[in-house]
């Protein structure tokens, strides 16, 4: 069994993650081999193979598919950049220390973001920076039209922003569930798998979730949209 050495983990986290997580742009790994560019397309399971075989490069491989996600599941959590770049970093680390006992029983991602949303939970009972949100009002499946005819007036790039800002203002189970499922296409059976809970609860929870983050987007852009007459939609 291949045995995972500090050095190389040193050698990860200063060459791959501080880089990837510190500045916006995406990174292109431009001094990569040719050969890692082609294979790009392989599956995840041959890079977990190659990396447990000692081959570090294909682990960088598999950090560039997944950080942006990562980060932002840990972000939809904790609430706090900082907080989830740390996150972030100690998901890919933990993954790679983890990587032999990968049994491919689930899909990679899931099982990545399992360590992710775990370690994004530790550290708001660490903190003890979590507030506890309250419970929104609950509106009816009729205002939902009309939110969506508001969304409609706003350009693509202020709609997804105003979006992520109201996903960021749910409570951290609410937040990484609605991501899961609506932004990386997981199913309940998938989001039951990394968070440890029930595939019902998941369903209540998406359901609910849902209904609260239809209110903050009523509150938020209602109010800014008006129609010709100069009257709010």
């Amino acid at each position: 069994m291949f045995v995972f050495q500090y050095d190389v983990l040193l050698k990860i986290q200063v060459t791959h993650f501080y880089n990837l997580f510190f500045y916006d742009e995406a990174v292109t790994y431009k001094n990569e081999s040719s050969s890692y560019i082609l294979m790009s397309a392989n599956t995840d399971q041959y890079f977990i193979d190659k990396t447990i075989q000692g081959d570090t490069q294909a682990y960088g491989t598999l950090v560039e598919r997944y950080q942006d996600f990562v980060f932002t599941i840990a972000l939809r959590i904790v609430k706090h950049r900082e907080e989830a770049e740390e996150i972030a970093q100690d998901t890919f680390i933990k993954a790679f220390e983890s990587l032999a006992s990968f049994r491919g029983e689930s899909k990679f991602s899931s099982w990545l973001y399992s360590i992710a949303y775990r370690k994004a939970l530790d550290c708001i009972r660490k903190n003890k920076k979590h507030r506890a949100s309250e419970f929104l009002d609950e509106i009816g499946e009729h205002n939902f039209e009309t939110i969506e005819n508001a969304l409609s007036y706003l350009e693509e790039k202020e709609r997804k922003e105003v979006i992520q800002n109201c996903i960021l203002q749910l409570a951290e189970d609410d937040a990484a569930i609605i991501t899961f499922y609506y932004f990386e296409d997981q199913s309940v059976k998938e989001i039951a798998e990394i968070t440890g809970l029930s595939e019902d609860n998941i369903k209540i929870k998406l359901y609910r979730s849902r209904k609260k983050l239809f209110t903050l987007l009523k509150q938020f852009v209602l109010p800014e949209i008006t129609n010709s007459n100069g009257q709010a939609i």
